[in-house]
């Protein structure tokens, strides 16, 4: 038996605007892993096959491993021009260069071709017209500027 090989459909283009991150500090005891960072999120756009708005309220929460990689759970909403809201969350791997790593944190312009940014968003809908979102798998790959987070997201076929 051959098994097919997923294709990937492109589903949405975001651009996510944040705010300056939140240091909680390095997280001890049984959970210890690295350090907690929050990136609040202030609004942003969505288009594609699905078009609006990310709305203000949001966060990514960070835990920064290592000086060269970060698991990133983002969590938003998005307003779709038809009314319907979505739930994100969006689980990604971000890591790179310490030096390059460096100056992200620092809020300096990186090269996106240095950093391997990919995530797995996962969505929650209240729009029967929105539940294929619910029923298939996603992978998307972004990248940091200092203002925002640009993100193309996929349907794996």
């Amino acid at each position: 038996m051959t098994l097919l090989m997923p294709r990937l459909e492109h589903i949405a283009d975001l651009t996510v605007f944040v705010d300056k991150p939140v240091e909680a500090g390095k997280v001890t005891g049984l959970n210890s892993r690295g350090l907690r960072r929050i990136i609040p999120i202030t609004g942003g756009t969505v288009s594609g096959k699905l078009n609006g708005d990310v709305l203000a309220g949001g966060a990514d929460f960070q835990m920064v491993v290592s000086d060269s990689a970060s698991h990133l759970d983002a969590r938003y909403i998005l307003q779709l021009d038809n009314g319907a809201r979505v739930y994100v969350q969006n689980h990604a791997i971000r890591r790179g260069p310490a030096e390059q790593i460096a100056r992200l944190v620092r809020g300096e312009q990186v090269d996106p071709a240095l950093i391997y940014f990919r995530c797995v968003p996962s969505f929650e809908v209240d729009h029967d017209e929105l539940l294929w979102l619910t029923d298939s798998v996603f992978v998307g790959t972004g990248a940091r500027y200092p203002d925002r987070v640009e993100m193309a997201f996929f349907r794996v076929e």
